[in-house]
């Protein structure tokens, strides 16, 4: 017959390790297992407990697992691990923690976080890529990808899910490093903050390896795959006809014969399309402009991405000048105020026809 122990022994035995737990506190917790369902049934409101719920509440008090093989030790226990690893090789930190988590337990599982945004700066590497990095390091290791979701209660509760389809009926302890994923995690199991032995952040590595000289054919083979591995992309732009009166400003760059509008990439940081088109304006003029208007938006032939798949759409806005002198700054090498009534497509770079001819249009 399985032992079982009795609550004043689980107790001292959380109190003697640093922890801190109420006899009702206890029962509240077999009340609320109860609650979600039948496995605490039996338990719920008596003294002696089994080894599997004794293991369960030292767990919910985050205490040091080694505790829970004390007292369990044949009971299959598992050991979580929630990462990126977005690096090109495991680092000191990765290889400590894994192993850490490996002295305590006998199964280990480790969910990358996957994004629905193909290799961008702050995740580079897919899930396959990540997942062999691990395997040839710990071939008796189960890595499962976890995809990011909208908010951490819908991602907690996945995670719960998907460690219920590989182990349904183990003890589960999710382990994380300080700033890990622990902050966020709301499910129903246990979680235990491992101090960090060594300090390595993986973004510090992306960045160094962007500042190294790879010349090896296995370096430009994953520049193909990574360039690749992409969705279609369009570069959103801005462009202002700004007036004064009956008069257009135009600028011309250092290495074109011909004056378009004034504008440019939008930025991360602007909160807005006007504020991108305000932006540009001053970047490129120095002028105060007001009262923007929206014009149109446009895919813009631009030479640079004609033989491309990504492309250029801007959005063109008419705005008022308010007060400044005009002065050429950054691609802008000059600047020319044009009289509305006078303007030509001869005068406009060829990809800004369609722009002037929704102007022109918008003046009715």
């Amino acid at each position: 017959m399985e032992r079982q122990y009795a609550i004043s022994e689980i107790l001292n035995l959380i109190e003697s390790n640093g922890g801190k737990l109420s006899k009702q506190g206890l029962f509240n917790i077999l009340d609320k297992e109860y609650a979600e369902g039948e496995d605490y049934l039996k338990y719920s409101k008596q003294t002696m407990l089994s080894r599997r719920t004794s293991t369960s509440i030292i767990q919910r008090q985050g205490l040091n697992p080694d505790l829970i093989n004390k007292i369990h030790p044949e009971l299959s226990s598992v050991g979580v691990i929630v990462g990126r690893f977005q690096v090109d090789d495991l680092h000191e930190g990765h290889l400590s923690l894994i192993n850490r988590v490996k002295k305590k337990h006998r199964k280990i599982v480790i969910f990358l976080g996957v994004t629905p945004v193909l290799s961008s700066k702050r995740n580079p590497l897919d899930f396959e890529s990540r997942k062999n990095m691990i395997e040839s390091q710990f071939d008796d290791v189960t890595v499962i990808p976890l995809p990011d979701m909208s908010s951490n209660e819908l991602w907690s509760k996945t995670l719960d899910t998907r460690i219920a389809e590989i182990h349904p009926n183990s003890l589960i302890l999710l382990y994380g490093s300080r700033d890990s994923f622990i902050a966020h995690y709301s499910g129903k199991h246990s979680t235990y903050e491992l101090q960090s032995v060594v300090t390595v952040a993986g973004s510090q590595i992306r960045e160094d390896i962007l500042s190294n000289n790879y010349t090896s054919k296995d370096f430009r083979a994953g520049n193909i795959y990574a360039t690749f591995n992409q969705y279609p992309k369009v570069y959103t732009t801005v462009d202002v006809a700004i007036v004064r009166d009956d008069e257009l400003l135009l600028g011309k760059k250092s290495n074109e014969s011909k004056y378009r509008f004034v504008g440019g990439f939008t930025d991360p940081t602007d909160t807005n399309f006007e504020h991108s088109a305000r932006r540009e304006v001053m970047e490129e003029t120095g002028l105060e402009v007001n009262d923007f208007k929206y014009i149109a938006s446009h895919k813009i032939d631009d030479w640079r991405y004609r033989n491309e798949i990504d492309k250029i759409i801007t959005v063109f806005y008419k705005a008022t000048y308010m007060y400044g002198k005009a002065q050429p700054a950054d691609d802008i090498a000059f600047l020319k105020w044009f009289k509305l009534r006078d303007i030509n497509k001869d005068d406009v770079m060829p990809e800004h026809h369609i722009l002037l001819d929704s102007l022109i249009k918008s003046e009715g």
